[in-house]
């Protein structure tokens, strides 16, 4: 018999006062403009109480109007929110911080960190605000965005992190002492999404620095997992990252897993790599066949497709989001609106719900401010404009602010049931939540930038442009512009069309010397050979398939465009036509 879910009726919802700006009885959408200023004086509520209470500290706690370290002692929260400042138009706390941080951020320290949460929200938010720098006003040194202060602490802080990668299997240590390494008895029990949630960052500063090992290694760890999948293509949850053997074996798209599933398909638009986009698909394929059962996601046995766990996870929120990048909007949304009938019911996700009963798992009825319902909700609202999706910003709002909210900031609801709290504030709330909530209101904000307007700059490699929008998010919010991966290295491709010229200039110079001299040269130009021969693109990556012959672009004309750039970030789907 077919897995069933059977949801009962007449859940009882939390019902909040609605503020002006909210849906009237003719049923018209919130007030985009009302809530947009709602969530700015959020965001600088929960950020002044940061400032005042918990700084240098990583995040604040709001219940005691202090401070505590959490992932490192990196002044975690400053870092999270430095693009959100921008965002919401701040340039000059922008300015100021980016200084705080130059002057204040040591990696050169005796602390164990986690790899996964250092480079999600350290070096993501470090890369993103060194490529937004120019943007904010700061004054860029010459070369940016190829180097720049803010480029170079992400840079040692990742390399602070690649001692955890050097294991047999490739895959990381979930731990590393940023003084000493990976500590001598470290498990080697690592999550799936700690392990393939770095191709974004990583990518981007190999691009930005020239060095490859950073992309290197993210590309191995994704492989491994890959080759890893079951024999009916699914992941598990943990795996042992010596000996590559799964530890725990249930398959989903939560916690645990999410955020390699986000990555493959963000890499793949990041780096217009089909080889990641194929591998998503094909997870997809398995994770509906197996794990999909009337719009939500079970836990599953990752070997053989059986039910381990019929739970929602809050984390899991944020697939609609990533089915509207690949362009699945009907399932997307159907989704969705399974995911916000829970929130209407609480108001806000519990970590767990069991989807057969309706109701929170025991010690799992917490709500720590996460963002991933609201991501979804922008993502989808810009792919649809449907109303449904402001009403869930509006909802959340409400909900924050009425039960969350507190004289030193926002603290997590610690029991959905009883809306009793807990004394943190994680810096995701600052970095994800309230940036999800401000551009889902806010339409113009030069996040959906379309391409009408950009910057033009200078690099010691050529003219570069930027800032014209198709921002990649990486799992802690923080925006990558894919433009600047092209800005500080020659592509190959521009490499062959650099060759084609000089030898298109060469061909046209000797027509003209024949022309004068009624002379023919001996023979056709060939480059001269040597340290700077112009030379083919190495077969990194795929080194027992056969290469295909690279096609040259024609000269002076527009190439074909790459399927994955047919994917327009932020929910603008372009179907491939091929």
């Amino acid at each position: 018999m077919p897995f069933r879910l059977l949801i009962p009726l007449g859940l009882v919802c939390v019902l909040l006062p609605l503020h002006h700006g909210a849906p009237g009885p003719d049923g018209t959408a919130p007030d985009p403009a009302h809530y947009r200023e709602r969530v700015k004086a959020m965001f600088y509520h929960a950020y002044d109480s940061y400032l005042e209470n918990a700084f240098p500290y990583d995040e604040l706690r709001p219940l005691t109007c202090d401070g505590h370290d959490t992932w490192g002692s990196f002044s975690l929260t400053l870092i999270d929110a430095l693009d959100t400042l921008l965002i919401l138009g701040n340039t000059s706390e922008f300015q100021r911080v980016v200084e705080v941080l130059q002057d204040n951020v040591d990696f050169d320290i005796d602390v164990n960190a986690s790899v996964f949460e250092t480079n999600i929200r350290v070096v993501g938010g470090l890369l993103s605000a060194h490529l937004l720098s120019k943007k904010a006003g700061v004054e860029v040194e010459p070369g940016w965005p190829c180097s720049g202060p803010l480029l170079r602490m992400a840079e040692e802080a990742a390399r602070k992190l690649l001692p955890a990668f050097q294991t047999p299997t490739g895959m990381p240590y979930g731990t590393v002492n940023l003084l000493r390494g990976v500590n001598p008895g470290e498990t080697p029990v690592t999550c799936t999404a700690g392990i393939g949630t770095f191709i974004v960052e990583f990518a981007t500063l190999s691009s930005l620095t020239g060095d490859p090992v950073f992309e290197d290694v993210a590309r191995v760890a994704l492989m491994r997992l890959w080759e890893s999948r079951s024999d009916i293509g699914l992941v598990g949850n943990h795996i042992d990252v010596l000996t590559g053997k799964w530890v725990a074996q249930d398959a989903g798209i939560g916690a645990g897993v999410d955020s390699y599933f986000e990555y493959l398909v963000k890499g793949a638009i990041l780096l217009q790599d089909k080889k990641l986009m194929a591998m998503f698909l094909e997870y997809n394929k398995a994770i509906r066949n197996y794990t999909h059962f009337d719009d939500w996601y079970l836990w599953v046995q990752m070997y053989k497709g059986t039910v381990s766990m019929p739970v929602f996870q809050s984390l899991e929120a944020y697939w609609p989001g990533l089915q509207s990048l690949i362009g699945d909007i009907d399932n997307a949304m159907r989704t969705f609106l399974n995911y916000y009938t829970v929130w209407k019911q609480f108001g806000g996700l519990p970590e767990f719900y069991n989807i057969p009963q309706g109701y929170t798992v025991e010690k799992r009825e917490g709500y720590p401010l996460r963002p991933e319902l609201i991501e979804s909700a922008m993502y989808l609202y810009r792919a649809t404009g449907d109303p449904t999706l402001l009403e869930l910003g509006r909802d959340a709002v409400e909900s924050i602010e009425k039960i969350s909210k507190v004289e030193c900031g926002f603290a997590t609801i610690k029991d959905l049931r009883d809306h009793k709290l807990d004394n943190r504030m994680e810096s995701f709330f600052l970095a994800e939540t309230v940036k999800y909530l401000y551009l889902l209101f806010h339409p113009n904000n030069f996040i959906h930038n379309n391409g009408s307007a950009f910057d033009s700059v200078m690099t010691p490699h050529g003219e570069c442009i930027l800032g014209a929008g198709g921002y990649i998010f990486n799992t802690e919010a923080h925006p990558i512009d894919p433009a600047a991966l092209h800005c500080c290295r020659r592509l190959k491709e521009e490499r062959w069309e650099v060759e084609d010229l000089v030898r298109e200039l060469y061909s046209l110079r000797q027509n003209k010397s024949r022309a004068q001299r009624k002379t023919v040269p001996s023979g056709p130009w060939e480059p001269p050979a040597g340290p700077g021969t112009l030379s083919s693109p190495d077969s990194r990556d795929q080194p027992k398939e056969k290469q295909p012959t690279k096609q040259r672009t024609p000269l002076l004309s527009c190439p074909s465009q790459p399927f994955t750039s047919k994917l327009a970030l932020l929910g603008q789907v372009f179907l491939d036509s091929s």
